[in-house]
C-alpha cells in the first residue's frame, strides 16, 4: 500500500488589504466624509473639498445678505421642506418660518406638553403673535344653577395669578373662591372655560415669546342677538391674556392690533379697570405705539351702548400718552367717533331738569374728558358718523404732531368738509389745499366693439347721471384720502399691476396698442 504526501495548504489571505484604483479614487470623498461626521447635527463643513460648487455655495451661504434675502423670498411650505436638509439650514431658517403664528385657542393649547416643548423652541423667533378665539355655542356659558335648590348662583371671578400649593395630591387654595363653587363650575362649565382661566398657562406660554412686537387678538363670530346679556368664555380668555402680556418678559412689544373685538372686550383689556390689575399694569401697555381696532358696531338707542362707549373711551385714553399710529373701524353700521366721544350728545351728563329733586347736586357733573394723543402722527378713521366740528377740533388739537389722517367712509351729520378741514387753512397760511381736493377710484375698464349696440350699462349710466342733476348740490359727499395721495396713486398702481398691465390687456382687445 502506497500513502502520496499531500501539499501543505495554502497560506490564508493577508488581513491588510491593497487599495485598488477605485479606492484611491474615492480617497478625498472618504476624507470629507470624515470630517463631516464630526459634525454633532450635520452642519455644513467649512472646507468643502468634494467639488468647486460645495465651496462656491458656502461662501453665497455665509453671506448674511445673500443668504437672509433668499431666505425672506422662500415661501412657508418651502421652509419647512428646507429646515430637513440639515441643522444649519434649519437653525438659518427657522427666524423666517416663525416669524408669525396663529394659536386658536382651544383647552389644551397651553397645556399640552408637546406643544409647550415646541413653544420653547421656537419661541425666541417669534415676532407677530395671533391669538384667535372665535364666539360660538360653546363659549357662551349658561347660568349657574343649584343643583339642590334650582337657584342661580352668582359667580364672582378673583383671577388667580400664581399656580395653587397642592398639600397630599389636593389643591390648598379652591381655584373660584369657594370649594362648593368649584366643583359647581367643573360640573357645568366647559373644559375650555377652565382652561382660559389657567393664568399660569398663559404666563408660561407668553414669557417664551422674548422678541414678540406685535400681538394679533381676534375674536371674530360675535351675534347682535345674544351681545352683552350672557358671559362668554372669550372674556375670561381676554382676562388672562392681558395678565399674561403685564407679566411676561416682552420689553420689545409696540403693535397692537384688535381685529375683531367686541364691544365688551376692552372691559378685559383694560390695564386698569380689567381683572387682576395693578399698579404696574399700565407700563407694559405703555409700550404700544401701533394700535388697530376693527370694533363690531353698538346697537342704537340701548342704555350698554353708552357703557361700552365709556369704556373705548377709556381705554384709548390709557394708550393715548404713547401712541404714533391709529388705526379705528367700526364692523357693520356706522358708530361714533371713538377721537371725540366727549362731543358726544348720548356721553353728556343728564340735565338737571330731567332729574328728580332729590337726585340734583350743587356739585357740577361734566362728561368724559378729550381725548389728547401727544405723539399721534398717522390716524385713519372709517365707517363713522360724526360732526365738522369734531373733525376741525381733533386737527386743531394735534397739529403739532399729526402727519396724515385719512376719513373713509365718514358721513358727516352737520356741516361740511369745507368746515371740517378750515384748520388746514390756519396751518398753511392759505387756502391752496382747497385746490388740491380729488377722489379717486378703480374702475375696471372693458372696452367692446364699436359695431355693437348699447348693452345695459349704458341705461344704468344715463339714469345715474339723471339722478344727480335731479340731487344737484344736496347731495351728501364724503371724503376719501386726504394728504395720502401718493399711497392711493401706489394702490392704484398695484391693482392695475402699472401700465404693462394695460398694454397686455389692450393687446387681446380689438383696438391695438400704440
Amino acid at each position: 500500500m502506497y500513502f502520496k504526501e499531500l501539499p501543505p495548504p495554502p497560506p490564508p489571505p493577508p488581513l491588510k488589504r491593497t487599495l485598488s484604483g477605485e479606492s484611491k479614487v474615492s480617497t478625498t470623498s472618504t476624507q470629507v466624509s470624515r470630517s463631516s461626521s464630526k459634525l454633532l447635527f450635520g452642519e455644513i463643513p467649512l472646507t468643502p473639498a468634494a467639488s468647486v460648487d460645495g465651496r462656491s455655495f458656502l461662501r453665497f451661504w455665509l453671506s448674511d445678505n445673500c443668504r437672509e434675502s433668499v431666505l425672506s423670498q422662500v415661501d412657508r411650505e418651502d421652509l419647512s421642506n428646507v429646515r430637513l436638509v440639515c441643522h444649519d439650514f434649519s437653525s438659518r431658517a427657522a427666524p423666517y418660518l416663525f416669524e408669525d403664528i396663529t394659536i386658536t385657542f382651544k383647552p389644551s393649547s397651553f397645556t399640552k406638553p408637546a406643544r409647550m416643548e415646541a413653544l420653547e423652541r421656537i419661541g425666541r423667533h417669534v415676532k407677530t403673535f395671533t391669538f384667535c378665539m372665535p364666539h360660538g355655542r360653546e363659549t357662551f356659558l349658561a347660568p349657574i344653577i343649584d343643583p339642590h335648590t334650582g337657584e342661580e348662583r352668582q359667580f364672582l371671578y378673583d383671577p388667580q395669578v400664581n399656580p395653587s400649593a397642592v398639600v397630599l395630591g389636593k389643591d390648598k387654595k379652591p381655584k373660584y373662591g369657594t370649594w362648593e363653587m368649584t366643583g359647581l363650575l367643573i360640573q357645568q362649565y366647559p373644559p375650555l372655560f377652565h382652561a382660559a382661566t389657567n393664568i399660569p398657562a398663559f404666563i408660561r406660554a407668553f414669557s417664551e415669546l422674548t422678541s414678540l412686537t406685535h400681538l394679533k387678538i381676534s375674536c371674530p363670530g360675535i351675534e347682535n342677538s345674544i351681545r352683552g346679556y350672557r358671559r362668554s368664555t372669550v372674556d375670561y380668555a381676554l382676562i388672562s391674556l392681558r395678565i399674561a402680556v403685564e407679566r411676561a418678559p416682552l420689553s420689545c412689544l409696540n403693535t397692537l392690533s384688535l381685529l375683531p373685538i367686541h364691544p365688551g372686550g376692552l372691559l378685559y383689556l383694560h390695564p386698569m379697570l380689567g381683572f387682576g390689575s395693578n399698579r404696574q399694569s399700565a407700563k407694559r401697555w405703555g409700550q404700544i405705539r401701533r394700535l388697530a381696532i376693527h370694533m363690531d358696531s353698538l346697537p342704537s338707542c340701548h342704555q350698554q351702548s353708552v357703557e361700552h362707549l365709556r369704556t373705548l373711551h377709556a381705554y384709548l385714553s390709557t394708550l393715548s400718552h404713547s401712541l404714533k399710529r391709529l388705526f379705528f373701524r367700526w364692523k357693520g353700521e356706522r358708530g361714533p367717533s371713538p377721537i371725540s366721544l366727549d362731543q358726544e350728545p348720548c356721553m353728556q351728563p343728564p340735565s338737571e331738569l330731567n332729574l328728580h329733586p332729590s337726585m340734583r347736586s350743587n356739585a357740577k357733573v361734566s362728561g368724559p374728558r378729550p381725548l389728547k394723543f401727544s405723539r399721534l402722527r398717522y390716524m385713519e378713521l372709517e365707517n363713522a358718523v360724526m360732526d365738522s366740528s369734531q373733525i376741525s377740533t381733533f386737527i386743531s388739537a394735534h397739529r403739532r404732531s399729526l402727519v396724515e389722517f385719512n376719513f373713509e367712509d365718514v358721513r358727516l351729520r352737520s356741516g361740511n368738509w369745507d368746515e371740517a378741514l378750515e384748520p388746514l387753512t390756519a396751518i398753511t397760511g392759505n387756502d391752496s389745499w382747497k385746490q388740491k381736493q380729488e377722489e379717486v377710484m378703480d374702475v375696471p375698464l372693458m372696452l367692446s366693439p364699436v359695431d355693437e349696440g348699447l348693452r345695459v350699462m349704458g341705461p344704468l349710466l344715463l339714469e345715474e347721471h339723471g339722478l344727480e342733476q335731479v340731487e344737484g348740490a344736496g347731495r351728501e359727499r364724503g371724503l376719501s384720502r386726504w394728504l395720502s395721495k401718493e399711497k392711493s396713486r401706489k394702490a392704484k398702481e398695484q391693482f392695475w399691476g402699472g401700465n404693462e398691465h394695460m398694454k397686455r390687456f389692450l393687446r387681446g382687445s380689438v383696438f391695438p396698442w400704440r
